[in-house]
């Protein structure tokens, strides 16, 4: 396979007060997202089923993250999640701390399987 990565994305999000690791990741993921439109599937003439999707978040508490979650955020594409320990978690005077998760989103494709 000639796997080629084509675009790489950056996101941030957060949960405020929940400590929610996988909404703080899920926002971080479509902070990502929603920075642009893509389109490479038609550029190079695959089907956007055919995109090789990587997520990779990274949050203080890893095991915390419900990566099937994530995954079905995706409406297409074959999606592969790692999560890391990184991130924040900022502490607050009452409750618990604000959590913030990064996310870098990879989009690639085997070009030597064009349609």
């Amino acid at each position: 396979m000639a796997r080629t990565r084509l675009l790489t994305e950056f996101g941030m999000g957060t949960s405020l007060r929940r400590q929610d690791y996988t909404e703080a990741a899920a926002r971080a993921m479509r902070d990502a997202l929603w920075h642009n439109s893509i389109n490479l599937a038609e550029l190079f003439g695959f089907e956007k089923a055919d995109m090789l999707i990587d997520l990779d978040i990274a949050v203080q508490a890893p095991e915390e993250v419900d990566i099937e979650v994530l995954r079905a955020i995706f409406p297409y594409g074959q999606v592969s999640v790692q999560v890391a320990l990184g991130g924040l978690d900022i502490p607050r005077a009452v409750g618990k701390p604000t959590v913030i998760a990064n996310a870098c989103i990879s989009v690639s494709f085997d070009m030597e399987a064009r349609a």
